[in-house]
């Protein structure tokens, strides 16, 4: 095979793939409640664990590491913690870990006045998994949903923070796919029907009370967000009944009525993807103490937030001002007058703030990655574009710095879910595809949430159909339009992006020089079958409804039929692979059988195995491996730059 031709020389100094994805100094601060002390995230023996210091002291760029202000309550050495947060009282730090990506996620307490002192493991049950977490007003307790019992049964626990002692406060009969727990003792179910429709009941002791019904079509992984109300009598939740977009509305626990509080007139409310990615900030914005509404985020091309509180009318400004990205995570104490919030950006990282309200004043407080110089990094750019059948395809263009834009090499990076959207944001991903001289093309396609439920709907039926049609008219586009050379363009993904990445490999193999997947299905019947026991009554909304039922056999045969593995000797560009030994929600046997199938077949195929990581990689030297491996493939295949010619 001849070699690509490679990319015109670029002014843009080549960034490492270690300055992308080795760990931030800091990141995720957290305000304690109290006002007084910041938590956040940073490295130690090359793992993220959480440190705390107070909020007055000097905040230096590059921390020192014997920095005396700053003390590390977790010593996790093993993996990486991505998700952490304060107890009501500021007197715990509590963090959740899995073991190597087997998400069977723990509750850990660390204590931030004794450092010293091993963090505790508050759901030492083998094989539990603690499935959400609800503060309550009693600082000393939170109450969590876990299967202690069952696989596929969570049930409901109060769990007291000084002893670890869990309590039982409602058992699933069987038919509790969920709970919630109002600040009054409320408890609540969400149940699922054979239809899918998603029920929510008053729990009274194990006798329920229905109180309102919710479509699972509009809602293919149950009601996000699901807030109560500081009175208990209600529920803010997204919903778009009635409506193509989502808004928020209150659900009267007693009548089950839905009653509007605020909507925008073209957006969704930002749901459910934070729901589903602690990356991104939640949908509501809730004060600490008192549990009221503060405001609600919307999601076009860049974010808008509604205040719904006068207090916070007076803040959000002052907060907007502080930069030119999107406000992202919020922390504040309870009087909400100290805040800590940092800012989704495209070039600039989550920098960090931290604000006062009594006096106006403002001081950045860190940038998680001080190296990577913005003016070098390459802008993000939403676009829209028409598919062949006329729907709009919002998409994301991102094109290197320092070199013509035309006819360049290009890889089509396509997200997972497929119920999940790319946005205007900083991506490592994007940011080292660029630098390396690739222009970048992220598509949300049909499928995709947050651009109302017509275009989440009109996927259904389509996998390896209308929703491939998407990715190709887009790549059409970028041709048409001089952006791409169409003889140099790699597919990529991860997940349901893997799976499209080995779809355009297999379905359309003359349009795409190099194809990645990264955890991505490849037998779509075998991904249906292997999902985790208590998630399985959930899938009539998303997996059945979408790409089939592999108990019916002619459903089963249509679903093998859009599966890449039964298409695999179309294959022709090379292939890489990437996969974590302990996915639990793609095996790793698809990605073994293709690289098999391949293999046999004499198609070039890189395959990366870690034994280490689960359906993502998580610790930093995981990364760091796919991302350089990934660089070289791009680079023998599409011509782009790569760290080894340094």
């Amino acid at each position: 095979m001849t070699a690509p031709p490679t990319t015109a020389p670029m002014t843009t100094p080549l960034i490492t793939v270690e300055e992308f994805f080795g760990p931030p100094v800091r990141s995720s601060a957290q305000l304690s409640p109290d006002g007084t002390k910041v938590a956040y995230l940073a490295p130690w023996r090359d793992r993220l664990n959480v440190f705390v210091r107070d909020l007055d002291g000097d905040w230096p760029e590059t921390p020192a590491v014997d920095d005396p202000a700053s003390h590390r309550v977790t010593s996790d050495d093993h993996r990486s913690i991505e998700t952490f947060f304060w107890s009501a009282d500021s007197r715990y730090l509590l963090f959740l870990q899995d073991d190597d990506g087997d998400e069977n996620v723990h509750l850990y307490r660390a204590d931030p006045a004794d450092p010293e002192r091993p963090a505790a493991d508050l759901t030492p049950i083998e094989g539990v998994r603690v499935a959400r977490i609800h503060l309550t007003p009693d600082p000393a307790t939170v109450v969590v949903e876990l299967n202690g019992r069952s696989p596929e049964l969570i049930d409901l626990h109060e769990l007291d923070l000084d002893s670890g002692r869990l309590s039982m406060l409602a058992a699933n009969p069987g038919d509790v796919v969920g709970w919630v727990y109002t600040p009054t003792g409320r408890i609540l179910t969400w149940g699922i029907t054979e239809d899918g429709t998603h029920l929510l009941s008053d729990w009274n002791a194990g006798e329920p009370r229905l109180i309102s019904r919710f479509s699972g079509l509009d809602h293919p992984f149950g009601i996000s967000p699901f807030v109560p109300t500081p009175d208990g009598t209600g529920l803010w939740i997204g919903s778009p009944r009635g409506s193509d977009r989502t808004r928020l509305v209150r659900v009267d626990l007693d009548t089950g009525e839905q009653i509007g509080v605020d909507s925008h007139p073209v957006f969704d409310l930002d749901t459910p993807r934070p729901e589903a990615d602690p990356r991104f900030p939640s949908s509501l914005i809730v004060h600490p103490g008192d549990g009221e509404l503060l405001g609600a985020r919307y999601l076009g091309a860049r974010q808008e937030i509604h205040a719904l509180d006068p207090r916070f009318a007076e803040v959000l400004p002052r907060l907007a001002e502080l930069s030119d990205g999107d406000l992202a995570h919020v922390s504040c104490d309870t009087t909400a007058m100290r805040w800590v919030v940092d800012f989704t950006h495209d070039r600039d990282h989550r920098a960090t703030w931290f604000y006062d309200h009594t006096t106006g004043t403002a001081r950045r407080l860190f940038r998680p990655y001080p190296h990577l110089d913005p003016a070098q990094l390459a802008p993000v750019t939403p676009v829209t574009l028409t598919a062949r059948d006329g729907i709009d395809l919002p998409c994301h263009l991102t094109l290197p710095v320092g070199i013509e834009h035309r006819d360049l090499p290009t890889v089509v990076l396509l997200h997972g879910g497929p119920w999940y959207r790319d946005s205007w944001t900083y991506d490592p991903e994007v940011q080292l595809l660029a630098n390396r001289g690739y222009a970048v093309l992220q598509v949300n396609f049909r499928g995709s949430t947050g651009y109302g439920k017509a275009h989440m709907q009109a996927a259904i039926g389509q996998f390896a159909g209308r929703m491939h049609d998407d990715v190709i008219d887009a790549l059409d586009w970028a041709i048409a339009r001089g952006y791409t050379d169409r003889d140099r363009v790699a597919v990529y993904g991860s997940s349901y992006g893997g799976y499209a990445a080995l779809v355009g490999a297999a379905f359309t193999p003359d349009r795409f020089a190099a194809a990645i997947s990264y955890t991505g299905m490849s037998d779509l019947a075998d991904l249906s079958e292997r999902i985790v026991p208590f998630a399985r009554k959930m899938l009539v909304n998303s997996y059945v409804r979408y790409f089939g039922d592999p108990s019916d056999p002619a459903q089963r045969a249509d679903m093998l039929a859009r599966s890449p593995i039964t298409r695999v000797d179309d294959i022709t560009a090379p292939v890489m692979l990437v996969h974590g030994a302990n996915d639990l929600r793609v095996h790793r046997s698809h990605s073994d059988r293709v690289a098999e199938a391949l293999r046999a077949r004499g198609v070039e195929v890189e395959y990366l195995l870690n034994e280490r990581e689960g359906h993502w990689f998580i610790n930093p030297d995981s990364n760091i491996e796919l991302y350089r491996t990934m660089e070289r493939f791009l680079a023998r295949h599409l011509g782009g730059r790569s760290a080894g010619e340094a």
